[in-house]
């Protein structure tokens, strides 16, 4: 349709220079067609009158095969001939010659259409770039022979085909034309621009010349037809109504319908197709297949089909025209109301606009701190609040700087909450908060004991690392309380984005300072104990390296001005608290963990766990769920079951939450009989109410049977079969036993008529433990009670605390040289390593101990670590593996109740490793009685609680003949 609008205005303007005297042109339009009467109806009074005629309409009407008596409007044409030739010899306006005539042009130059094809009596602009095409029809016009062939191009896959067919020359570009095509009239040539008007229809047969492509052409006529068949005139005149249709929606077809009734003259049915094809929005093809076709009845009926399709397109974009034509005016309606409301509020003085409300606003937030605003920043604040009064309340740049000037004042600049020093108060607040972590708690004391002779307590930052669970950001937040801090806490976990820490610059849609910036707007005060949790898991990504703008952050020789992006001014972090947590420092970047203070929290053992539950997890979660302490009762032998068989983990989130669930369930039972009572108490007053009247007696009688009802009811809700947990409750009664209280009264007492109380408790124990959270999880981590040949117990250390590890070997299969060894268990490089390394030892020790032994060089061993799907990696794996090795070659068990751990190098001295306190633990859950460590850990080892060192024996070596001393004695 855009290609159709801009050849209609080309039309149009090419057809305002030539005019004809007005007596011309009412001898062309005065015509008694009916086709004519029926397009003249539509036609507006306010056009001018037609005053343009061009010469060719007799020689296209003449052309017409099936048109050989022509209608009158033709034949008015033909009588006004005489008068075109003269003022074609008088005006230098005029076209077309009289010396030649179209139907002689038998050889033309072929003209290639890139868009759409040419219909007869219609003009088209082409831009010719071919300069030897373009000499070739400039020389047929001064020769007197303005014609050339204009044939539509075809589409040729991914070809851009105004670019492309210029280059084609002959042959080839005779192939990518259409072999029907127009005789086209050259009006004129503006450079490289030529003005084609149609003729008639042309097919070529032959190629002449191939630059410029010039061909020999048939001239086509319409089949024959008969202007008086039914279904033609029905064609027809539904092709009218459909431009009648279209008349009433676009000015546009309206204007084609003026101009060619101007200049082409009446319609006749081959004319009205070309007509309805030319001006319809179709693609080329459809309109092809329109021009190629001589048969009239068809021709009409592809032209309908276009002109439907016009006509629904005219119903879209008249839709889409009056949603947004609604749109605006909905839009630009409230507009202006609002800003009448707002020159009414001004002029009466209820409500000043907006500018000044916001300056006044800003102005306000300044004064309450002046004296503290470093003057760098007084000024910006200054300038911007300049720049926002000079600004449009509708611009962007209005809303960008009043958000920039919200955050500059909002920020707590000089504004300091009043630290407390107290060591003794922060040790009970410690204390209260947290069981254990002596060693933790030691050191917070010590960083608050120097904050106290400093002054202030920065310049060191602190990580806390360890387990999940073990209270790492608990202790953070018991730090801020006994510092008096304001408390502030952000996970940087999968953190990728820089701009999450530093800002986004102001050109940014939606940006936002950092979320240090947030945070001291949150907390109002310019020093507060911000806990930046899970950096070991600082993602990295496109955006830029997080844990490389953490440095800026954090470092206390850098952070005194630290430029936030948004904000684009220096601000005073140096007196933040900023502690760190994480799971594993190794995932830490080293520059980051350079400049952090580890406090490692290793994990708690069983004796920690059973105190942290009965002190602080579950009163806490008691109070939570609404229940009385006198309505359960929890023994510790619970506690010890739910922490050995259910929560083995190094944290107590687990253990929290499985007390938690078991407070759940009891809820839901005391719920359920406390309204079974209540059902019980109406029932007993009803049956008071009646035995009043009678003696008492009878009142005791029936007292005594609602008595042994409420027992036999309460029996029944106990055996329900709907309820979800099976719990123990004790009702009371005379007879019931010392664990519940006893309110029953004697039953003498009945005589007062007195309804007995019914108190419930429900006690959890170690016998119905698993009604309430289910089967137990864990097993004893000792597979074997009396350790078998090949098999040694290992420690191991993981994110979720220590764990034991048993390494297995057996002989897979023995003959002479096919000594090997397979490794399974999901086994990493460092473990493969050491199994190689462990197995050179061994056989050098075997070979030292019993020198006709020829057990590795004669066997196929198979080392196997338990739980193959569980990944295990690490250094300290060598000395077990040996032990394993030397129990399989020499058929001796190792020595009961030993756990092991360490690397051992090829000469067999043994290496330090990590997670001394982990490993411990793990021994003792397991039972471990006699433990090995390496001899450089001996320090690690001094510097855990007596509690967890108790009842272990445990030997520290530096080479591996003291393990082999230690674990093959004859004890």
């Amino acid at each position: 349709m855009l290609k159709v609008l801009s050849y209609s205005c080309r039309f149009q303007n090419v057809l305002a220079p030539h005019s004809l005297p007005a007596a011309v042109t009412r001898s062309c339009t005065e015509s008694t067609s009916p086709l004519l009467r029926a397009l003249n109806s539509f036609r507006s009074s306010n056009y001018p009158k037609p005053y343009i005629f061009r010469a060719f309409c007799s020689d296209s009407s003449s052309s017409d095969g099936s048109d050989s008596s022509s209608s009158d409007g033709g034949a008015a044409v033909k009588a006004a001939v005489g008068e075109v030739e003269d003022a074609d010899a008088i005006s230098p306006n005029a076209i077309l010659p009289t010396v030649f005539r179209p139907d002689e042009c038998f050889t033309v130059v072929a003209l290639p259409l890139p868009h759409r094809p040419l219909f007869p009596g219609f003009y088209m602009p082409v831009n010719v770039k071919d300069p030897k095409l373009l000499a070739a029809l400039a020389e047929s016009q001064r020769r007197q022979a303005p014609y050339a062939g204009a044939f539509l191009v075809k589409d040729e896959p991914d070809s851009d085909t105004e670019k492309n067919i210029y280059d084609l020359k002959g042959q080839e570009l005779l192939n990518r034309l259409h072999e029907v095509g127009t005789l086209a009239q050259i009006t004129s040539i503006q450079g490289d621009q030529v003005i084609l008007v149609g003729h008639r229809r042309l097919r070529i047969t032959e190629m002449v010349n191939e630059d410029p492509l010039t061909v020999k052409v048939d001239h086509l006529k319409d089949l024959p037809y008969d202007k008086d068949d039914d279904v033609i005139k029905a064609t027809s005149f539904e092709v009218i109504s459909t431009i009648r249709d279209v008349l009433q929606r676009s000015s546009l077809w309206r204007d084609h319908v003026q101009t060619y009734t101007k200049h082409i003259g009446d319609f006749n049915y081959p004319r009205l197709a070309d007509f309805g094809a030319a001006i319809s929005g179709a693609n080329k093809v459809q309109l092809q297949q329109v021009l190629e076709d001589l048969d009239v009845l068809k021709r009409l009926q592809l032209t309908l089909e276009l002109m439907k399709k016009e006509v629904e397109i005219s119903k879209i974009q008249e839709t889409i025209a009056k949603a947004i034509e609604e749109k605006i005016s909905g839009e630009q309606r409230r507009y202006l109301l609002n800003e009448q409301l707002k020159a009414i509020k001004k002029e009466l003085g209820l409500e000043t606009d907006d500018k000044t409300a916001l300056t006044a606003k800003f102005r306000e937030r300044i004064d309450l701190n002046k004296d503290k605003i470093p003057e760098h920043v007084m000024q910006v604040i200054e300038e911007e609040l300049t720049k926002l009064q000079l600004l449009e309340a509708s611009s962007s740049e209005f809303n960008v700087t009043r958000n920039y000037l919200d955050w500059l004042t909002a920020l707590p600049w000089g504004n300091y909450s009043d630290e407390n020093f107290d060591v003794s108060r922060a040790q009970t607040i410690l204390d209260e908060d947290h069981y254990g972590l002596s060693d933790v708690k030691e050191r917070i004391l010590e960083f608050i004991a120097v904050g106290k002779l400093r002054g202030t307590a920065q310049g060191k930052i602190v990580c806390l690392s360890g387990p999940p669970g073990v209270g790492k950001t608990s202790i953070g937040r018991s730090i801020a309380r006994a510092l008096n801090r304001k408390f502030y806490r952000f996970s940087v976990g999968g953190l990728s984005d820089v701009a999450e820490i530093k800002g986004h610059r102001r050109t940014y849609i939606g940006a936002m300072p950092g979320k240090l910036v947030q945070c001291l707007k949150s907390v109002g005060t310019a020093n507060p104990f911000v806990l930046i949790d899970e950096i070991d898991k600082l993602g990295r990504g496109h955006a830029g390296d997080p844990a490389s703008a953490m440095l800026e952050l954090l470092d206390p020789e850098q952070n005194a001005n630290f430029l936030d992006h948004y904000l684009d001014v220096p601000i005073d972090l140096s007196k933040v608290l900023f502690f760190c947590t994480a799971n594993v420092i190794e995932n830490i970047p080293a520059p980051l963990l350079d400049r952090m203070e580890v406090i490692s929290i290793a994990g708690y053992i069983t004796d920690e766990k059973l105190r942290i539950a009965r002190d602080y997890l579950e009163k806490t979660t008691r109070e939570a769920c609404g229940i009385k302490p006198e309505q359960v009762e929890f023994t510790d032998g619970a506690l010890l079951s739910l922490i050995e068989n259910y929560c083995r983990e190094a944290g107590v989130r687990n253990l929290q939450k499985q007390i938690e669930k078991i407070y759940r369930k009891i809820a839901l039972q005391l719920v359920r009989l406390s309204a079974a009572n209540e059902s019980l108490s109406l029932a007993s007053d009803e049956s008071k109410a009646d035995c009043f009247v009678d003696s008492s007696g009878n009142m005791v009688q029936e007292e005594n049977q609602s008595k042994a009802e409420t027992e036999e009811r309460s029996h029944e809700d106990k055996s329900d079969k709907n309820t979800s947990d099976n719990i123990d409750f004790e009702q009371e009664h005379p007879q019931t036993s010392n664990d519940v209280l006893d309110d029953s009264k004697d039953t003498t007492e009945v005589d007062k008529a007195e309804e007995p109380k019914v108190i419930e408790k429900v006690m959890v124990s170690q016998s119905n433990l698993t009604d309430f959270v289910g089967k137990p999880i864990f097993h004893a981590e000792r597979i074997y009670d009396k350790t078998p040949t090949g098999v040694v117990m290992g420690l191991a250390w993981t994110a979720m605390g220590g764990s034991t590890l048993y390494i297995e070997t057996t002989s897979v299969e023995q003959g002479e040289g096919k000594g090997a060894l397979n490794l399974t268990g999901q086994l990493g490089d460092v473990m493969k390593e050491s199994a190689q390394i462990a197995l050179t030892v061994a056989r050098g020790i075997l070979l030292e101990k019993e020198p006709q032994s020829n057990f590795f060089a004669d066997s196929k061993v198979h080392l196997h670590v338990p739980a193959g799907a569980t990944p295990k990696d690490g250094p300290s794996a060598g000395c077990t593996m040996i032990t394993s090795l030397l129990s399989l070659a020499m058929k001796r068990p190792v020595k009961k109740d030993l756990a092991m751990t360490g690397e051992v190098t090829l000469t067999g001295k043994i290496l330090p490793i990590g997670g001394v306190k982990e490993k411990t633990i793990a021994a003792k859950r397991s039972g471990v009685k006699t433990i090995v460590f390496p001899a450089a850990n001996r320090r690690d080892f001094d510097e855990l609680s007596s509690n967890v060192k108790e009842g272990l024996d445990v030997h520290f070596v530096e080479e591996y003949r003291e393990i082999y001393d230690l674990a093959f004695s004859e004890d």
